[in-house]
């Protein structure tokens, strides 16, 4: 339920408070600020959000701050969403913990938020797509017909067509604007036309009108009715970061309303965490790309540049999600999230001290390294028996691939052939493109032959099923002839031997997927479930935090799943 207050509406539902707070999350720029006149607000991650229990918040940007803040000192969040400017109430810390230098806080849980927004300067914009009927009386009966364009407290533009200027003409007073939305919704108003402008090409006149006299009651529809035009505009933008419901009043009678935002194809409210659902968008990214490729385009250079800055600034903001999210992945083709999970693992294990363009350079690489396997004749991956002949056709996809780069003028060619050329080599000189030995592969594709390996063996194969972590270093380890050791320790060290995303069975009989490691590689949060089956949102039963072992016990065995 929402109460105004002045400027603002306090919201108080707890669905709204979850859907305003992953807008926080999801869309960055949240800011801290302590309850006092002269403080300012300091830019910090919100990183998650457990429903009704706590925030999650890194606070490393902030380190100076904490002590006033574990002494009790007070805040409130403050971030932006769709124009709005959102607010929690003051908040408290609960727990702190540090983490690999970062300092990673929980907080209590808000039990509102605050929507500001100057309402009568807002002005709701409907896009394209978006009809809603309007119709113009004057001094007569005949009313003139056109289209809502933009709606704000004080007024509105229509669109009327060049006839309706006679109707303008001859009314000093104010006119009856009645409004029908798709749903069958009307609302009829008085206003003043204020100004009009005439579109030639298209035999319109734009005019602006000014309401008059409106009521208490009116003011408040007219409100509702912005904040859907608002709500409705928003699910059409490309870069769109939130789930967004539609709103009821776009919605036709006897017309199915979607059950779930889209990304592409995908329905985003499906997949696990707020970082899964932002990981999507590079995964619909590969999935586009994936088709191109086979309708003969190259790799588009602008969009795989994107899409690898993307996910350094998500590794930025939190890897231990990123490392997580990455197996929430199932409902993508399995190129794609294999691609997705290597280029993640592979930025995280060699990327600490290397350059930003070196890292972007790897990432890139292993997004795409596979992708040139659709390039290839399919046979290939149904057959039976792997003959000579379908070894040859599979290496293959490397050159196919690096053909297909030549657009991308920023790829270090240096890293692209150490990780797409280099990634499938063995030091034996079994592997291929080229049959490499020892010395003669680099360090870097070293590491992405190990990363390559163990994100393969984590998937179902038709000869095989998923292994669990133990499994593949075990067969790692079992294949010094074939894999560098010292990258395969450091691998091991650097995941732990329950790597993230990996299915654990406790002694309580309890199944959950681990999300965060504690500093000696103990689970430190556990995303709770009663399948083993790969994670999404309608699997997972909520998630313990801290005290893991004392809650759940101890962790008997990892359940291979194929994610």
């Amino acid at each position: 339920m929402a109460v105004q207050q002045d400027e603002y509406e306090r919201i108080s539902n707890p669905s709204a408070i979850s859907s305003l707070l992953n807008t926080m999350i999801e869309g960055g720029g949240v800011s801290l600020c302590l309850d006092t006149p002269e403080a300012r607000p300091e830019p910090i991650v919100l990183m998650e959000q457990h429903e009704g229990e706590t925030l999650v918040m890194d606070l490393s940007s902030v380190d100076y701050l904490l002590y006033r803040l574990e002494q009790g000192e007070r805040f409130f969040l403050r971030g932006q969403s769709q124009g709005k400017v959102l607010r929690t109430p003051l908040l408290a810390l609960t727990e702190t913990r540090r983490s690999g230098g970062r300092f990673l806080c929980c907080s209590e849980y808000p039990d509102s938020v605050d929507v500001l927004q100057r309402r009568e300067s807002y002005r709701a914009e409907l896009r394209m797509g978006m009809v809603v009927s309007a119709t113009v009386y004057g001094a007569g009966e005949e009313g003139a017909p056109g289209e809502l364009r933009d709606l704000s407290q004080d007024g509105c533009q229509l669109e009327l067509p060049l006839t309706a200027s006679g109707v303008l003409a001859e009314s000093s007073e104010p006119m009856r604007l009645v409004l029908a939305f798709p749903d069958g919704t009307q609302f009829e108003v008085h206003a003043i036309a204020r100004h009009q402008k005439m579109d030639p090409e298209r035999h319109l006149l734009r005019v602006g009108f000014r309401f008059a006299g409106c009521t208490s009651e009116q003011e408040r529809q007219i409100w509702y009715f912005v904040c859907e035009i608002e709500r409705e505009a928003a699910r059409y933008k490309k870069e769109a970061q939130e789930e967004r419901q539609p709103s009821p009043l776009f919605a036709q009678p006897g017309k199915r309303v979607p059950n779930g935002e889209q990304v592409g194809r995908r329905d985003i409210r499906r997949y696990a965490t707020p970082m899964a659902r932002r990981v999507v968008k590079v995964a619909a990214y590969l999935d586009a790309q994936l088709l191109m490729l086979t309708q003969g385009h190259d790799v588009d250079s602008r969009q795989l540049s994107r899409n690898a800055d993307r996910i350094l600034q998500l590794h930025e903001e939190d890897r231990e999600a990123l490392l997580f999210a990455s197996r929430c992945l199932s409902m993508e083709p399995l190129l794609v999230r294999h691609g997705i999970a290597v280029a993640v693992h592979l930025l995280d294990l060699v990327g600490e001290n290397v350059p930003r363009d070196v890292r972007k350079a790897i990432v890139a690489s292993g997004l795409v390294h596979d992708l040139g396997k659709a390039l290839i004749p399919q046979v290939v991956f149904k057959a039976p028996n792997f003959e000579p002949c379908h070894r040859h056709m599979l290496s293959e996809h490397v050159s196919l691939l690096m053909a297909r780069l030549k657009t991308c003028q920023w790829l270090s060619a240096t890293v692209a052939q150490a990780v797409i050329g280099g990634i499938n080599e063995r030091l034996d000189g079994s592997g291929y493109p080229d049959g490499l030995t020892g010395s003669d592969i680099t360090e870097l594709a070293k590491a992405s032959a190990v990363v390559d390996v163990v994100e393969a063996m984590r998937r179902d194969r038709p000869d095989r099923p998923a292994r669990t972590a133990q499994q593949i270093y075990r067969h790692l380890l079992n294949h010094p002839h074939q894999f560098d050791v010292r990258w395969i320790k450091r691998y091991i060290e650097r995941f732990k031997t329950l790597p993230i995303g990996s299915l654990v069975l406790f002694s309580s009989e309890q199944l959950g997927w681990i999300v965060r490691l504690d500093d000696a590689g103990a689970p430190f949060e556990v995303a709770l479930t009663q399948q083993a089956e790969p994670p999404m949102r309608e699997n997972l039963l909520g998630s313990v935090r801290g005290d893991v072992r004392e809650r759940l016990g101890k962790p008997m065995r990892e359940v291979a799943v194929s994610t």
